[in-house]
Parts: structure tokens; sequence; C-alpha cells
């Protein structure tokens, strides 16, 4: 999984660098390059944390557990007070199942993980506090990318067996993403961000496809899983340094 990011933030990092060249003449407001990782929080305060699911006696509840997102981010100034930043990040989600079947006193719980790319398209305003202290917020869309299904297979015992599948419904979506912050911005060392996140999702995470096998019989519980989620941001920008040492200065004859 990393090694799939890195080479996307190598190519983020080119794109930025030729940009600031091609507009260093030009530019009057700086863009930054920097990096991120924040925890993804379950809350059910936007979307279900958990959601539960029966049919003929199987029951099937998911959880949504601590994940983590990390990748890089550019942020463009546009005024003073206004700029545009994306960029792109790898998100991991964790889930806890819990399954059981009605008057067999049958009982088992497994981990599901499932994974995502996203890259923010984001409109940002600043409020300055002071000298240094800035608050900010942003609102805009991620773009989603989900590489593929996940699934988990549990065996609880017996001739019992459990089938979780995470599937895909669509490899692209799209999100409504929030975020408010402060920083601390200082000339020689960059930016220091620290912030919270909103994610609503326009579409299901991924449908569930929870199976319950004995023997020769067989139920299947096809279910929605809701993406939303509630995160801490944590962005350091690197500072825009200029060139170094002693250019050469025309004279008088030159």
């Amino acid at each position: 999984m990393v090694k799939t990011l890195l080479p996307l933030l190598f190519l983020l990092l080119t794109f930025y660098s030729v940009g600031q060249t091609a507009k260093r003449k030009k530019e009057r407001f700086p863009s930054y390059f920097g990096i991120q990782v924040r925890p993804v929080l379950p809350t059910r305060f936007i979307g279900e944390a958990s959601a539960t699911f029966s049919q003929e006696g199987f029951s099937t509840t998911i959880s949504q557990k601590v994940g983590y997102s990390f990748g890089g981010t550019v942020r463009a100034g546009i005024t003073k007070l206004i700029a545009f930043e994306t960029g792109i990040n790898f998100t991991q989600r964790n889930f806890n199942i819990d399954m059981s079947v009605a008057d067999s006193n049958v009982y088992a719980t497994n981990d599901l993980s499932f994974i995502q790319y996203d890259i923010p398209l984001n409109a940002l305003i600043y409020v300055q506090l002071s000298e240094k202290f800035f608050m900010n917020a942003s609102l805009g869309v991620a773009l989603n990318f989900k590489p593929t299904d996940v699934g988990v297979l549990t065996l609880p015992g017996g001739s019992f067996s459990f089938t979780h599948t995470g599937r895909v419904n669509s490899l692209a979506t799209v999100d409504l993403n929030a975020n408010f912050g402060f920083e601390y911005r200082t000339e020689k060392i960059g930016f220091f961000y620290i912030g919270g996140s909103a994610r609503v999702p326009f579409s299901p995470l991924f449908t569930l496809v929870s199976q319950y096998k004995y023997q020769g019989y067989k139920t299947t519980i096809y279910s929605d899983v809701d993406g939303s989620f509630l995160s801490v941001d944590f962005k350091y920008f690197f500072p825009n340094i200029s060139k170094k040492g002693t250019q050469f200065q025309r004279g008088p004859i030159l």
C-alpha cells in the first residue's frame, strides 16, 4: 500500500515544482507543499458508527473502529486570505464484525479493513489571529478511488462458517469534505497545522455481503455501509526557501 502511494506523491511533488518554476515571475501569493496524517474516528454525529442487519435468525453487526490516513497536500495562494488546497491521501478504514445465529449458541467476531485513495479539492479561507497564528476553514469535495473488494472468513467451529465481503459498487465516488483548524506559521521552519475534518459521502462506502453456512443451509444478507467520519488532522507545510549565495550583479559597463 505504501509502495503504491509513494510514486503518486512523487508525481504530485514534481507537478508542484514545475508549476512553481513556471509561475515564479508572476506569482504574488506563495504556494506550499506539505504532508498530513490523521486518525479516522468513528462517530454518531454524522452517519452511523454501527449498524445491525438480520435475516432468518442470522445477525451481523458492523461497527467502525479507529482508522488512519496520510498523504501529501498542496496549498496554492489565490489572495492573501484565500487559497486552494488539494493533494492525495491513502486512507484505511477499520471495522469490527459481530455475528450470531439465533437459538444455536453460535457467536463469532472478526475484523475488516477497507482502503481507498482520495484527492481533496477545497476552497480555503484564512482568519489572521496574530502575526503568526491563523484560523482557517475550508469546504469542497473529495474524489475517491476504491481499488478492490475486501473480505474475511470466520470459522467458529464445527460445520459453521461466516463470510463477510465488502463489495465496491463503484471504483470512483465523491464525498463532501469540510475542514476547520489553526496553524502556526514561521518563515524558516514552515507551517504547523492542527484541526478537524468531516467527511460525508454521497454514496455508500461499500456493500457488506454477509453469508452464513451450515452444512447445506445458506443465508445471505446485503447491506450498505455508511462511510461518514470525523478526523483529527495534523499537517506540516515546508517553508519556501529562497536561493542562497551571491548572485552575479551587473556593473556600470555591462
